[in-house]
């Protein structure tokens, strides 16, 4: 899902509205076994894609990080620049935030934004619920590089 609305002018605005575009989609399509993260990637274009991660029901190794599927949908509709990216993991009852928590991109995925764009800007879960940007190059530092 890509969607083009007004952008906002804080920053502080952009940041909610990237993490409430990984909320909603993740709410929308959540099912369980299959479905417990969702991420959301503005491209420099302004545009925002998003998506859930998938889960394979009974080969486990095949599973893929929400953040790889929205990467790719950002490159497959032709997104040049990639700005800010955000991953959110479904609460659960009774949990702190049962809309979904802000999560950190796994090893893989790190290596994959430090690929395609290593100063995009990754959104972290900061201390007492603030948002805490930092960039893929720098949430991998000495990372392999083929000689």
């Amino acid at each position: 899902m890509a969607s083009r609305r007004r952008a906002p002018t804080s920053t502080k605005d952009r940041d909610d509205q990237l993490i409430e575009a990984a909320r909603s989609v993740l709410i929308r399509r959540f099912k369980p076994g299959w479905h417990s993260v969702g991420a959301a990637l503005r491209g420099k274009s302004g545009r925002i894609y998003a998506a859930v991660n998938l889960n394979a029901k009974y080969v486990g190794r095949v599973d893929v990080c929400a953040e790889a599927v929205v990467l790719g949908m950002a490159i497959a509709a032709g997104e040049t620049g990639l700005d800010t990216v955000v991953a959110v993991q479904r609460g659960t009852r009774g949990s702190r935030n049962p809309r979904g928590r802000i999560v950190p991109p796994c090893g893989v995925c790190r290596e994959m934004f430090n690929d395609y764009a290593p100063n995009l800007t990754v959104l972290l879960a900061g201390p007492k619920g603030s948002v805490v940007r930092r960039r893929a190059e720098d949430l991998l530092p000495d990372r392999y590089v083929d000689p």
